[in-house]
């Protein structure tokens, strides 16, 4: 069955940087996009960052621009998020998420925790 799980999260002072993995399995990774949401308590779920199957293209959230940098590993099986100049408002659970098969169905992750305080 599919499986993605998420490594990374800690804490960290303001303006510092965090690398984020997402190990998926259970389905062949090099066929889809990979993409990290996150959650803050209350909140809705936002997406951060998305990757083509092959890693050619990104997209992210503005808030995100130019910080952080989404990137994959076929041969791993593993999506990353690296977050640089990281905020006080980058405080959240991440998640990976994966849109896999026909029908699609959406997997989650169990999410990991970065907390960004002085």
């Amino acid at each position: 069955q599919v499986q993605l799980v998420e490594s990374g999260g800690d804490l960290v002072q303001p303006g510092g940087s965090l690398r984020l993995s997402c190990t998926a399995s259970g389905f062949p990774f090099n066929a889809y996009p990979m993409s990290w949401y996150r959650q803050v308590s209350g909140k809705q779920r936002e997406m951060v960052a998305s990757i083509s199957p092959h890693g050619g293209v990104q997209n992210y959230a503005d808030s995100v621009k130019g910080r952080f940098t989404i990137s994959r590993d076929n041969d791993r099986n593993q999506v990353y998020l690296q977050m640089n100049f990281l905020k006080l408002t980058d405080t959240a659970v991440y998640y990976c998420r994966a849109v896999v098969g026909s029908p699609t169905r959406e997997y989650w992750g169990q999410g990991t925790e970065v907390t960004v305080s002085s």
